[in-house]
């Protein structure tokens, strides 16, 4: 299935000069559901003990995913989401800094942990999740995406954690 046919480009959004890649016809389709969900599962990264998934869209293919490959699921969030004691790293953003948390106990030492989200854009939110998972002492599997937007060079922030995207973006 061509996942790609299932993407609205919606210029000047969230600001001008930006042409947003909306994933909303995506998850309207459950055959395009499905088609991404086995995509991301065929992606061979050995053994995998847990996905983890970033707030919130990396929800919406990290969890049916957990569930076919039959392991648990790791919410990566902003801070203050969590209920329990967690880890937190902050990462700079173009202008200003943010931060996300796992909790201290959702990864076990040496489990290994693929990290999911619908984009690769300048890889910086997804370098901390991985920071997250290795200060729990899990070990970074790889890094699967729906769409990478290649033009921003996203990988290079991934210290060389092998990245799989699904639909390309020039």
């Amino acid at each position: 299935m061509d996942l790609a046919s299932f993407l609205r480009d919606v210029p000047d959004f969230p600001k001008p000069g930006i042409l947003f890649k909306d994933i909303s016809p995506m998850l309207a389709s459950p055959e395009a559901m499905h088609a991404a969900t086995d995509q991301l599962a065929a992606m061979d990264f050995g053994k995998i003990n847990k996905i983890a998934g970033i707030e919130s869209r990396g929800f919406l293919f990290g969890v049916p995913l957990a569930m076919k490959l039959g392991v648990g699921f790791v919410p990566v969030r902003k801070p203050g989401k969590l209920p329990w004691k967690t880890n937190r790293v902050d990462y700079e953003l173009e202008y200003g800094t943010d931060a996300v948390e796992i909790h201290q106990d959702a990864v076990q030492p040496d489990e290994r942990v693929l990290m999911i989200d619908d984009l690769l854009a300048t890889g910086g939110t997804m370098a901390a999740a991985c920071k997250l998972v290795e200060s729990c002492g899990g070990v970074v599997a790889g890094c699967g995406f729906v769409i990478e937007l290649t033009f921003l060079n996203g990988r290079e922030k991934l210290d060389g954690h092998r990245c799989e995207s699904l639909i390309t973006v020039s």
